[in-house]
């Protein structure tokens, strides 16, 4: 009867609809206020703070050259009469490689020789002989000039007096001046000859003489020059890794013939960004993974480039090894490790878990006792790829968040996760517990 009557009166079927609708807001407000409250949680991996030693590396790809390297080209253009080396002979510096032929250049050297002989014995004949003739000549002509002359000079005065007497007709003087005058003007010429044969003569001829023979040496060195360019000899100690000719062939001048290479010395040479050559130094540690090679070569750094390469703004750096190892071969492309820093006591954290905040400041995430994660900002060292050096913000033994960190904010609620390794050791070592793990071993050895 009762419900019939709720069926039957609007108001209170209403009411019971109008209740019902609050209820359920109710009740959908409270799951929602339950589930914004609800805090969430983030899996992380973590690693404790350390103390160890830790080393700055700089890596790099480079290429094995010989300390010294001699590309040998003649200077004349000519067939190979012979060769007297082949590829991985053993040279030292001065042995002879190569013979050009020279048949044109020794006679023209035979000739040069020759004309030297001759300049050479004027020479000697200039100084010696035609000089000092030349001179007592001179001194002969101004003697015999100088007596003519006095001798003309007393018969002129002898008839001036006759004149003046009136014992000698005009005419006579006036011959007398004239021979006078003659003798006179020969004497002078006579003196000044030898006096500028003294004075420039002398110089002159040994200057012209010393220029003929000087011309002549000039030219046979020359030619003795060009004869032995015929003969190809090794600039450095090494071996011959390459000679593209055969005997018979035409040499062309300034091309290259055969090349030697030092390979006592090997250095790698690479280049690396500016950054990173600024904390290189010569004799640094280092070390080349050779492909093939198992453990790496030892090595130090031999070169820091002091200017930049044009090409590619990076700087070279020469690697030398220590000692000759003869699975390092010129031109290979290996792996150089180069030590810059080395900190034997820091602390220590995973370069992963180091990260840049938008101002450029260095942060690690601490995961705390009460399992949240704490933002703190640290000033760092020396690093690698593998660990970063931090030098203050932590202390040895805090928990940093090695996985899981990046972009997670302060005060994050964090769930610690054991790494993927320790977690499989952990599986296997309950499995190994469990009733069927032991049960199958002794099934088979029923069988």
């Amino acid at each position: 009867m009762k419900l019939i009557m709720i069926h039957n009166s609007p108001v209170r079927l209403g009411r019971w609809l109008l209740g019902g609708a609050v209820a359920g807001v109710l009740l959908l407000a409270g799951c929602k206020k339950d589930e914004k409250e609800k805090e969430p949680v983030v899996s992380v991996q973590t690693t404790p703070v350390q103390r160890a030693p830790i080393s700055q590396v700089i890596s790099a790809e480079a290429v094995v050259s010989p300390l010294q390297q001699a590309i040998v080209a003649p200077k004349i253009t000519s067939t190979i009469s012979k060769f007297l080396v082949q590829r991985g002979s053993v040279v030292k510096q001065g042995q002879l490689l190569a013979v050009l032929e020279n048949k044109d250049l020794s006679a023209a050297a035979v000739q040069s020789k020759g004309e030297l002989d001759q300049a050479e014995a004027g020479y000697v004949t200039t100084v010696n002989a035609g000089l000092p003739q030349q001179i007592q000549k001179a001194e002969l002509d101004a003697t015999a000039a100088k007596a003519a002359f006095e001798a003309q000079q007393k018969v002129y005065d002898s008839r001036k007096n006759l004149f003046e007497q009136g014992a000698l007709p005009r005419r006579d003087l006036d011959s007398a001046e004239v021979a006078l005058a003659q003798a006179r003007g020969t004497y002078e010429v006579a003196q000044r000859q030898l006096d500028d044969l003294k004075r420039l003569g002398e110089k002159q001829l040994l200057k012209s003489a010393n220029g003929q023979f000087s011309a002549a040496k000039g030219k046979y060195l020359g030619a003795e020059a060009l004869l032995s360019y015929a003969e190809i000899r090794s600039p450095i100690d090494g071996v011959v890794t390459d000679r593209p000719l055969f005997p018979g062939e035409l040499a062309t001048a300034n091309q290259p013939l055969i090349t030697v290479m030092n390979t006592s010395k090997l250095v790698a040479k690479s280049h690396i960004a500016q950054s990173e050559a600024a904390v290189l130094k010569v004799g640094s540690a280092a070390e080349l993974k050779v492909p093939g090679l198992d453990e790496p070569v030892q090595a130090r750094v031999s070169l820091v480039s002091p200017a930049l390469d044009p090409g590619s703004t990076t700087i070279e750096v020469w690697v030398e090894t220590l000692k000759p190892e003869p699975a390092l071969k010129p031109g290979m492309t290996v792996e150089v490790s180069m030590t810059a820093k080395s900190v034997k006591d820091a602390l220590v954290v995973p370069t992963a878990a180091v990260f840049k905040s938008g101002e450029g400041a260095d942060y690690v995430v601490l995961a705390g006792a009460d399992g949240h994660a704490h933002v703190k900002t640290v000033q760092v060292g020396v690093r690698n790829t593998e660990f970063t050096q931090v030098l203050n913000g932590v202390s040895a033994g805090e928990a940093v968040i090695s996985s899981g960190g990046y972009a997670l904010p302060d005060n994050t609620q964090i769930k610690i996760e054991a790494a993927s390794s320790e977690k499989g050791a952990a599986d296997k070592s309950d499995d190994s517990k469990k009733p069927g793990a032991a049960e199958k071993p002794a099934a088979k050895d029923k069988e």
